[in-house]
C-alpha cells in the first residue's frame, strides 16, 4: 500500500514530472505510432507481474524478530523518482520499479505485509534512525560513510555514471578534472552530490575553472536542465542513466564511473538484516531475482549473494 498524505502527493507530482520529462524530450523525433514518441516513453515502463507467485520461506521468516512476526508487517519508506528504480505509472497512483518489486518479493518470502509510505530521498535515512520506518529503499549506494550510521542488505550493484547531450565533446569521464569549467546536474542529497563536493578541489589544484554543481530534487527537472543546455552533463545512477537515454533522443550515456552495491537501508544495529538477507538469497535461488532484473533491463547489476553492510566498493 502507499500512504496518501500531502507530502506523498507532492512526491507523486514530482515523479510524474520525471515521466513527463521523458515523454516531452522524446517528442523531438518520431511519432507515437512508430514507437519513439511520447506515448512510447511512458509505455516502456514494464508492468509484467513477477512477484505474485513468490512463496513464503519458513526458514527466512523464522529469522524475523518476534515483534515483527506478531505484527505481520514491515514499515517501508520508498523514495520515488524515475525508472528503473521506482516511479509512478501514468495513472499517478500505481508504483512500479525494481525497488518496488524487490521489496514486495521480500515481503512475500518473509510472510509479512509491506506497509509502504512514499518519502523524500533525503528524509529516509534520518527517519530510519528515529524508528519511524523499519527499512527504506531509494537505490541507496552502500558507502563507508553511510555504514557508520546505517545498516544495509544488498540486492543489486549499480553505481555512478555520466550522460550528456550527443553534441557534447565529452566521450568518457575517467577523472572529475574533465568536468572543470562545466555545469554538472545531479540529485540532491545523493552520493553523486557528495562525490562532486569532496573533489571540487581537483580543478583548483589543476589550475582550471571549477565545475558548477546544480542539484535537483526532481529527476524531471534534472533532464530538462540538460536538454535545454542549462547543464552540460548529468551524474546519476548507471541504471537510471541507461534507462533515461534510451527514452530521450539527443542524449548519450557516457560511461560507468564507479560501481557501488545497493541495499535496503535500516537503522544501525537492526535485528531485521539477517531475515531480509535470507529473503533476497531465496529470491535468487527460486529465479525471482533474475526475473526482476530481466523485467527492468538491469541484468548487469546482479550480485552473487546478498550481504549485510559490506565495505564500499573502491
Amino acid at each position: 500500500m502507499t500512504t496518501s498524505t500531502p507530502r506523498a502527493t507532492a512526491l507523486r507530482a514530482a515523479a510524474l514530472l520525471a515521466i513527463a520529462a521523458l515523454a516531452l524530450t522524446a517528442c523531438g523525433s518520431g511519432d507515437p505510432s512508430d514507437g519513439t514518441g511520447p506515448a512510447a516513453a511512458t509505455a516502456r515502463i514494464p508492468t509484467t507481474d513477477v512477484v505474485s507467485g513468490v512463496k513464503k520461506d519458513p526458514a527466512a521468516a523464522k529469522l524475523l524478530p518476534a515483534g515483527v512476526r506478531a505484527r505481520g508487517s514491515l514499515r517501508l519508506a520508498s523514495s520515488v523518482g524515475s525508472p528503473p528504480s521506482a516511479t509512478y505509472l501514468p495513472d499517478g497512483r500505481t508504483l512500479a520499479g525494481q525497488d518496488i518489486d524487490f521489496a514486495d518479493a521480500v515481503g512475500k518470502v518473509l510472510g509479512v505485509r509491506i506497509k509502504r509510505e512514499v518519502a523524500g530521498f533525503e528524509a529516509i535515512l534520518p527517519a530510519l534512525g528515529s524508528g519511524k520506518y523499519d527499512l527504506g529503499t531509494g537505490n541507496f549506494g552502500v558507502t563507508d560513510e553511510r555504514r557508520r550510521t546505517i545498516d544495509f542488505v544488498t540486492y543489486v550493484n549499480d553505481g555512478q555514471g555520466f550522460a550528456a547531450r550527443k553534441d557534447s565533446p565529452l566521450r568518457k569521464v575517467t577523472s572529475l578534472r574533465q568536468l572543470c569549467g562545466l555545469t554538472v546536474a545531479t540529485g540532491a542529497g545523493t552520493t553523486f552530490e557528495t562525490t562532486l563536493e569532496e573533489n571540487a578541489h581537483l580543478c583548483k589544484e589543476a589550475g582550471k575553472q571549477p565545475y558548477e554543481v546544480k542539484t535537483y530534487a526532481e529527476q524531471g527537472a534534472l533532464w530538462i536542465s540538460l536538454q535545454q543546455g542549462r547543464s552540460d552533463v548529468v551524474m546519476s545512477t548507471i541504471n537510471g542513466l541507461r534507462y533515461a537515454v534510451r527514452q530521450q533522443p539527443g542524449l548519450r550515456f557516457l560511461n560507468e564511473f564507479k560501481r557501488l552495491d545497493v541495499g535496503f537501508a535500516f537503522k544501525k544495529g537492526t535485528p531485521l538484516a539477517p531475515a531480509v538477507r535470507a529473503a533476497v538469497n531465496r529470491l535468487k535461488k527460486d529465479g525471482t531475482y533474475d526475473r526482476i532484473l530481466k523485467k527492468w533491463g538491469t541484468g548487469p547489476s546482479a550480485i552473487a549473494t546478498s550481504r549485510i553492510s559490506p565495505p564500499e566498493v573502491k
